[in-house]
């Protein structure tokens, strides 16, 4: 593929809640410090099902999803000084950022005050739609790429520019580690990495899922303990007991009762997005001078620090790879939880 090739294939949502469908769609030339990426694998990440049914707004449409991408360097603009051909590299979640703002200085990028470009689903500077990983080829620009050192997969690395990141981000940012009880609430494609991650990280490892099927998987990624939220036993016997309580669940949870389980100055952390408002009583957070936060993905120089991580670690997702024609069975079986524990798409097949 060369500059001169402006569309590629792709599989896109062509209205919010339609089938995705076999298309093609636009990359910009390769510019003075962009890299064109042959895409190997895209992961299938449940805020890709959210913003194909817009279900957290309104969203631009033919839509392209996929932001967790591994490939290879085929191509680089004159400028590149951080990759070369024939590197494993891989995007995540957004592909530009303001540059100037005291969040992108800092290296949170996530939290850029003008607005970060999202992989997909959003206009980039120019205006032009961007479109994402469930796609054969992206142009994107050096800064926003990321490198997946040897060790790793490409197939297992890919959903960890999204749900790696998501949960070491917070995990780090708490300092979860030796002496630190960690819980993580939900085991899918976010909650596995993150027993896994906060595992390496030296933490004592908690699983809280609705019931006790995962419970093997849970201890073979590294828990040490695991209930069933199911049981009202389970919140009177670890009152107070984490440090840290990661929600990855992508529906309203009753936070006072989690909320329960924290330790004084500990805090309850929230990754999932659900589409509904949530509420709370404030003495449960008063009661123990305990925090209710939330973390987004992480920025650029995080992200790479958790890849080399996962790589020193040998930590990758634990994935189903799957056919691009098979997209649309793969969003189906994401709602009703079936997938152990992330759907990757071979972009092979597109």
């Amino acid at each position: 593929m060369t500059t001169n090739v402006t569309t590629v294939a792709a599989y896109a949502a062509p209205a919010a809640d339609a089938p995705l469908e076999r298309t093609t769609v636009p990359r910009r030339p390769v510019g003075e410090h962009d890299v064109l990426i042959e895409i190997k694998y895209a992961g299938i990440c449940h805020s890709d099902i959210h913003q194909a049914t817009n279900g957290w707004g309104e969203g631009i449409f033919p839509m392209v999803p996929g932001h967790e991408i591994a490939g290879i360097v085929t191509e680089v603009g004159p400028g590149v000084t951080r990759h070369k051909v024939g590197d494993r590299v891989g995007v995540g979640c957004f592909v530009d950022s303001c540059r100037a703002c005291e969040y992108c200085e800092r290296g949170l990028e996530q939290y850029c005050t003008g607005g970060t470009t999202g992989t997909y689903n959003a206009l980039d500077k120019n205006g032009e739609p961007t479109y994402g990983g469930y796609s054969t080829h992206i142009v994107v620009d050096e800064n926003y790429t990321l490198r997946i050192p040897e060790g790793i997969g490409l197939d297992e690395a890919a959903p960890l520019l999204c749900a790696g990141i998501t949960l070491y981000s917070p995990l780090a940012h708490w300092q979860a580690g030796p002496g630190k009880k960690v819980a993580i609430v939900g085991l899918g494609g976010l909650g596995h990495m993150g027993v896994k991650i906060a595992h390496a990280l030296g933490a004592e490892v908690t699983v809280l899922s609705q019931s006790l099927k995962k419970r093997q998987d849970a201890l073979k990624l590294g828990a040490d303990h695991y209930y069933a939220t199911s049981d009202p036993e389970t919140f009177a016997a670890l009152r107070g007991t984490f440090d840290l309580v990661i929600s990855t669940v992508s529906a309203p949870l009753d936070f006072n009762a989690y909320l329960s389980l924290v330790k004084t100055d500990g805090a309850l952390v929230n990754v999932g997005a659900p589409e509904e408002p949530v509420q709370i009583g404030l003495f449960s957070l008063i009661g123990g001078r305990k925090t209710l936060a939330g973390s987004m993905i992480g920025g650029i120089a995080e992200t790479q620090e958790m890849l080399d991580f996962c790589a020193e670690h040998g930590l990758g997702a634990e994935i189903e790879l799957i056919r691009a024609d098979q997209i649309n069975e793969a969003y189906a079986r994401v709602l009703k939880s079936d997938v152990r524990y992330r759907f990757v798409i071979d972009a092979a097949t597109i």
